[in-house]
């Protein structure tokens, strides 16, 4: 039964923290920028979501819908107005923006909602269900449904339309993409764009399980960040075999040894990977 338990548990955050990861991911990859403001755009999706059930009694569901453009800009905006500006700088510049936007969003976040902790209860319940002897929240199932299918559908983007095969071809090979008529600058905003709109889409789904507070961002972007090095830079599907195996060994760490070491054990794995297999499990060498 606890076996039951932690798998499963494992299956539905896992598929939640591929969600949070990827957008970071994304951007890393295509465009060698450590996205500090990733957590806080996170944090910021789930304050959307919580005010518009708040305010208008609006589902999660439909949150998603308004969230995914909303973002969408937002992180378009940002990278062409701010960090467009230091692109091709090394990586400490970048790193260092990156941080402040992130310090500027995050008090700004302090500043409207407080520090204080709130939870986005549905009302009514939607009640539970049993799998395999193991009793799930429905919100919880489709929370993690939504998150895989966020998941696909960045999948169908990079593989299946033009403008997300420009994307892949900036991220193995910029200036041979230049070379083929790429506008890498557009491909840069509109990867980061992708990005912010799954970190907003993932702090919707987020906010039905986890408390909300601006405190939590940096929870967030430390999981985003080790379930990229877990599961390798730039790959959607490694990002989704990162999220579960994070999921897995914080379910087992948290059954063993309490759930006050589970952050522990993920990042003890987290060294391990860096040092013994850096491109992640389904990374490519070169790509770390």
């Amino acid at each position: 039964m606890l076996a039951a338990q932690v798998l499963i548990n494992a299956l539905v955050l896992g598929c939640l923290y591929a969600c949070i990861a990827i957008g970071f991911s994304l951007v890393w990859g295509v465009l060698n920028v450590i996205n500090l403001i990733h957590g806080s755009f996170i944090v910021l999706g789930a304050y959307l979501a919580w005010g518009l059930y708040q305010s208008l009694h609006l589902s999660p569901w439909y949150a998603l819908v308004i969230a995914a453009p909303l973002f969408f800009c937002l992180g378009y905006i940002v990278q062409r107005v701010v960090l467009n500006r230091v692109i091709t700088a090394p990586v400490l510049v970048t790193l260092t923006l990156t941080f402040g936007l992130d310090l500027i969003l995050n008090n700004a976040m302090i500043y409207f909602f407080k520090a204080d902790y709130r939870k986005l209860t549905l009302s009514p319940p939607m009640g539970s269900v049993s799998l395999f002897g193991v009793v799930v929240p429905v919100d919880r199932l489709l929370a993690t449904a939504f998150a895989l299918a966020l998941t696909g559908i960045l999948y169908l983007i990079l593989r299946r339309l033009k403008v997300g095969r420009a994307i892949v071809a900036v991220r193995l090979d910029r200036d041979a993409a230049v070379l083929m008529g790429v506008n890498v600058k557009s491909i840069y905003a509109i990867a980061f764009g992708l990005g912010a709109a799954l970190a907003g889409c993932a702090g919707v789904l987020m906010a039905l399980i986890f408390p909300i507070s601006p405190l939590t961002s940096s929870a967030y972007l430390g999981k985003a960040f080790v379930v990229c090095v877990l599961g390798g830079l730039g790959s959607v599907s490694g990002a989704l075999a990162g999220g579960i195996l994070l999921a897995l060994i914080e379910g087992i760490g948290s059954a063993t040894i309490g759930p006050a070491h589970a952050t522990t054990l993920s990042f003890i794995l987290l060294i391990v990977f860096l040092i013994l297999r850096p491109q992640g499990l389904l990374g490519r060498r070169g790509f770390e």
